[in-house]
């Protein structure tokens, strides 16, 4: 079965919540400046909670692999 990506935008990745985790990862990516190969982990998940304490620059394979175990 093929992934129907309209759909799927129109039920999750247009809801104003969802805008605003992308809005909130996207200025964490701004304000930590990693590099290539590179992700910014939130410690406590919430992508929201922009305090420096709460960010980390590692490895994406490191952040993605943590973030899987869920």
């Amino acid at each position: 079965m093929a992934r129907d990506y309209q759909k799927e935008y129109q039920t999750y990745h247009a809801s104003e919540e969802q805008k605003k985790r992308r809005a909130a990862r996207n200025k964490s990516n701004r304000i930590m400046n990693p590099g290539p190969g590179q992700d910014v982990h939130h410690k406590d998940g919430n992508p929201l909670n922009m305090a420096k304490s709460n960010m980390v620059v590692m490895s994406r394979s490191k952040n993605r692999a943590m973030n899987q175990r869920k």
